[in-house]
């Protein structure tokens, strides 16, 4: 769930401000090897000129000694750490999808990423028209 705060131009650039509803239970991501989690929730859209755009709007990093609950969020209207910021003036009118990634940071070893399911991710249009 998103609730756009606004959407402007700042700088020459198109810049939207939202909030988001989050519940994701990162304990089952947690193994003997794993330290601390890094937990982002990344905006994707098409435009014109870049087929692809991936935004980081937030972060939290969730560390191994934390209880369980702790590893649990579940927040409401969480209001983004980062603008969802487009290179020129291409994302009003735009298809968003915001989907939670995180990458594992291990006591020895690689660093390797996951996501939500794809079936899970949540979708909205962007207003035509700066508010």
């Amino acid at each position: 769930m998103k609730t756009l705060r606004s959407l402007k131009s700042h700088g020459g650039v198109d810049r939207a401000l939202l909030s988001f509803d989050i519940d994701a239970d990162m304990n089952p991501a947690f193994h003997w090897n794993v330290k601390q989690l890094f937990v982002y929730v990344v905006a994707t859209y098409k435009s014109e000129s870049k087929p692809v755009n991936e935004v980081v709007i937030w972060d939290k990093i969730i560390e191994n000694i934390d209880s369980i609950e702790d590893k649990h969020i579940k927040q409401e209207n969480i209001f983004v750490k980062y603008a969802l910021v487009d290179q020129g003036n291409e994302l009003r009118g735009k298809d968003v999808s915001l989907k939670l990634m995180w990458d594992h940071m291990p006591i020895t070893g690689f660093v390797y990423m996951d996501e939500q399911d794809k079936d899970t991710t949540t979708s909205f249009e962007l207003p035509t028209e700066y508010q």
